[in-house]
């Protein structure tokens, strides 16, 4: 069962038909960038980033599953992605912003971060769970997303419209027993996505959102989650018009919010 909403958020599905853009390519000429990208959201958002013209940035840490990522979109007829390497949980502040001056040196421009990288902790209670499974979860799931975005400002700031999307699993909202380190780590989303709201507030053309995918048809879903039929999943392709609403033009405006699909 799903945890239930807070007063502070706010649930959302796709935004209206009469609100998208009637180009069949939005983002043309924008550069997203997307973690987790070989994940089952990661590589849906990579998908419908770049049938709607964008130049999509691949980062993942599995190189074979990059390389077919890649040629895929390739073979598609999408604008030549980028594939990045990279295990996040690794880095430092050095290392994110040097992938941030390398973005620009050869692209130009960042208009948005989707932070789909996640490191799950296996659900048990908190007297059985050890400090290094917190510490790859928190340097996963709050460190690099906070230290990625945090390089990546000064290109995002300059970018006409640019939108970073955090997402998080429900329990980071509403914790409970034995979500132990999991819960902990994403619950730093939280507070992350609204305190950069609030600090860029004044630039509406930066935004920062918060997505709560629920129940779909991923390997992290199903680990999280083992007593679910597929049956009470959706697929994740259902949330791809979604993806391109808040990562595109048509979220203008909107920061700080908590996007439950």
């Amino acid at each position: 069962m799903e945890p239930t909403p807070l007063p502070f958020e706010t649930a959302f599905t796709a935004m209206t038909t009469e609100s998208r853009s009637t180009s069949a390519r939005p983002l043309d000429g924008r550069v997203i960038l997307v973690t987790g990208a070989t994940g089952g959201l990661g590589r849906v958002a990579c998908r419908t980033f770049a049938d709607a013209g964008a130049t999509v940035l691949l980062l993942a840490r599995n190189e074979k599953r990059l390389d077919v990522l890649y040629d895929e979109l390739v073979a598609a007829g999408a604008p030549t992605p980028v594939a990045i390497p990279l295990d996040l949980a690794k880095q430092k502040d050095p290392q994110f912003e040097e992938l941030a001056q390398t973005i620009e040196v050869q692209l130009g421009r960042l208009d948005g971060i989707a932070h789909f990288a996640s490191q799950f902790v296996e659900l048990s209670a908190l007297v059985h769970q050890g400090l290094p499974d917190w510490e790859r979860a928190f340097a996963v799931n709050t460190l690099a997303p906070f230290a990625l975005t945090r390089a990546c400002l000064p290109l995002l700031q300059r970018s006409p419209d640019a939108s970073v999307l955090f997402c998080c699993e429900a329990h980071a909202l509403a914790p409970a027993a034995f979500w132990g380190g999991f819960s902990a780590s994403q619950s730093g989303l939280v507070a992350l996505m609204r305190i950069l709201a609030d600090e860029y507030r004044d630039q509406p053309q930066l935004r920062f959102n918060l997505l709560v995918p629920g129940a779909i048809e991923t390997p992290m879903r199903e680990r999280s989650h083992p007593g679910e039929t597929r049956a009470e999943r959706r697929p994740v392709s259902e949330l791809a018009p979604l993806l391109l609403d808040w990562l595109g033009p048509h979220s203008r405006g909107s920061s700080g919010t908590t996007v439950r699909a």
